[in-house]
């Protein structure tokens, strides 16, 4: 069943069992992985991995292109595998190791470990595998439903083993748009001027000398874990929605938009459902993963093209939209993430960039990654790759967590993601503060009164008048400015000691 998977003959001698391609990973090597939240990667070749480090120890150093499907990060973690991971991770298990400082992680935009690898900055893969739904007549690689990091991976490499993925509708062909850019210091511009276009080939090229293995596997990606819209994020849309439509009336914004970047999970997920029902057309998405609100707004007639770099879908719109993909695919492509995230694209087509986050403070800075300023979560992902250079840069979270327990707008961040500089507009469930051209105690006003949950917010305008009096372009009372976090750590509530 697997051969017409393998189009080059010259290759069907290298097929074998992930166990007899795992031995091919000695302990102390660096390894690029496929996979991006979720989607698209390697599964056998690493679970055969584990196995071994179980009889016989050894560590590697790991890189992907963002957060693993199907408990990978988890098992390799038990069975000692990781000593070191980058850029992006959501796994508990792999998490509480991070912070004990069992494995070492390196929290990465991720547009830029390829060109950190390009430059010689960081080690170059002595391994690549890399989940595939064909290999070419030529020995060129077909991925599945992520590019992530895949491909520059493959090309670094010393040596490549592919897994050809049955369960993966073969029909993916073709959806892929692979460009990788030119070498510094005679680099040219990358010529994508729109979300629709394509430049590259449908295939990762590669040396089919370099492939060492094949391994035929049956196995899905895993679902995502996106709810459905609750009434904060449902509110979070509506403001949001709002403030687009005067922006589309002061003419700052076309009456598409523009191209469109939300970033993964329930509630970037969720403000992008809210777009259904608002009056913007012909919308398009530039963006890292593709979840189900770019499906839903095919679906109701309101999105015309969806650019990614992966494809993550809950269970309930997997088969919709797998089942279907020829319904979708002259309204899909999928790039390389250092594509997806690229700078100077993101700037070009002036990207409006929707994230997710932990926290922000009254003048703009957010915390994206770090609970209490020393807990890794997941990682940056991409979000600094677009807040940078977008046209817009918003941020969202809902106000409180834990009951209440936990402001998600503070004194000062307890970690710095994005400084104020990078920062334009921020929402929670509350409203919405425009900080674009206002001096920080602008920005602090229309914080605290239009974000702030009200059980926090005289405590916030408290400590903003005081330190106003206290003077200072970025007014702050240092002492106190710590103590919210200090509280949640000691009492479990931000007021606790007020």
């Amino acid at each position: 069943m697997y051969r017409n998977r393998i189009r080059m003959p010259a290759l069907h001698d290298k097929v074998m069992s992930a166990a007899q391609a795992a031995l091919l990973i000695e302990d102390g090597m660096t390894v690029g992985m496929s996979g991006f939240t979720r989607a698209g990667e390697a599964k056998a070749v690493p679970l055969a991995l584990v196995d071994r480090a179980r009889e016989q120890p050894l560590k590697i150093d790991l890189l992907t292109g963002a957060s693993l499907g199907n408990d990978l990060d988890r098992q390799m973690t038990e069975a000692g595998v990781l000593a070191r991971r980058m850029p992006f991770q959501v796994d508990a298990t792999l998490r509480r190791a991070i912070n004990q400082g069992e494995v070492m992680f390196i929290d990465q935009h991720l547009s830029d470990t390829v060109e950190q690898m390009r430059n010689h900055q960081l080690k170059l893969p002595d391994i690549a595998i890399i989940e595939a739904v064909a290999i070419t007549e030529e020995g060129h690689i077909v991925p599945t439903t992520s590019v992530g990091n895949s491909a520059s991976f493959a090309i670094f490499a010393k040596q490549v083993v592919v897994e050809i993925n049955l369960a993966h509708n073969p029909d993916l062909e073709g959806l892929h748009d692979i460009y990788i850019p030119t070498y510094r210091p005679t680099r040219t511009p990358i010529p994508l001027v729109s979300s629709e276009q394509r430049i590259g080939s449908t295939a990762i090229p590669l040396d089919p000398a370099k492939i060492a293995a094949i391994v035929i596997t049956d196995q899905p990606d895993s679902h995502s874990t996106v709810t459905p819209p609750d009434e904060e994020t449902q509110a979070i849309a509506d403001h949001l929605i709002a403030f687009f439509e005067r922006e589309v009336t002061a003419g700052r914004l076309p009456n598409n938009l523009g191209p469109l970047q939300a970033g993964i999970g329930n509630i970037a997920n969720a403000v992008l459902c809210g777009l259904i029902n608002s009056p913007f057309e012909d919308l398009v998405m530039y963006s890292e993963v593709l979840q189900d609100c770019t499906f839903e707004l095919i679906d109701a007639g309101k999105m015309k093209f969806a650019s990614g770099c992966s494809i993550t879908l809950s269970g309930r719109c997997n088969e919709r939209v797998f089942g279907n993909l020829d319904r979708y695919r002259d309204k899909l492509v999928l790039r390389p993430q250092e594509m997806s995230n690229h700078p100077e694209l993101v700037r070009r087509l002036g990207i409006i960039g929707i994230n997710t986050a932990l926290e922000f403070d009254i003048y703009g800075n957010v915390n994206s990654t770090h609970v209490c300023g020393t807990r890794m979560m997941n990682g940056i992902g991409g979000s600094g790759d677009f807040a940078r250079n977008a046209n817009l840069a918003i941020f969202v979270t809902k106000s409180i967590a834990k009951g209440g327990a936990i402001s998600s707008v503070v004194p000062m961040v307890s970690h710095v993601d994005h400084t104020e500089h990078d920062v334009d507009i921020l929402v929670t469930e509350h409203g919405l503060a425009d900080l674009r051209g206002l001096a920080p105690r602008e920005r602090a006003r229309v914080i605290i009164d239009n974000c702030a949950d009200p059980q926090y917010r005289e405590a916030l305008s408290d400590y903003f008048e005081r330190a106003c009096a206290r003077g200072g372009h970025t007014p702050h009372l240092l002492r106190e400015a710590v103590e919210w976090h200090l509280n949640l750590e000691e009492f479990g509530h931000m007021l606790a000691a007020g």
